[in-house]
């Protein structure tokens, strides 16, 4: 069993900037990618940045050229960078960790808030 936990949601004007974290309870390298999924009010969860093990990256069209996914393999932990936060970016933000295959899993955090007020 593996703990994704998540940290750095809160309340933010728009414009401002938030980073999140996410840190696994293993090595990230378990997992082939790690992302970041966020869910707003009454909406289903969309897909907001993905990162491979070998570092490629790819974003939602809605938040290309402001988020910035990135991770530290000796920490265990993938961010995500949120800049010029828009009121539309309001959600729950969750963290996900794939391993594809036959034996593949995946698991998700328990996930954060971020508030973009306008």
């Amino acid at each position: 069993q593996v703990q994704l936990v998540e940290s750095g949601g809160g309340l933010v004007q728009a414009g401002g900037s938030l980073r999140l974290s996410c840190t696994a309870s293993r090595s990230i390298f378990s997992f082939d990618a790690m992302g970041w999924y966020r869910q707003p009010p009454g909406k289903q969860r969309d897909l907001v940045a993905l990162i491979t093990t070998g570092g490629s990256t790819n974003y939602a069209d809605s938040v290309k050229g402001r988020f910035t996914i990135s991770r530290d393999n000796a920490k265990n932990t993938v961010y995500l960078q949120m800049d010029s936060l828009k009121p539309e970016d309001t959600a729950i933000y969750y963290c996900h960790g794939l391993r594809q295959g036959s034996r593949g899993y995946d698991y998700w955090g328990q996930g954060t808030q971020v508030t973009v007020s306008s």
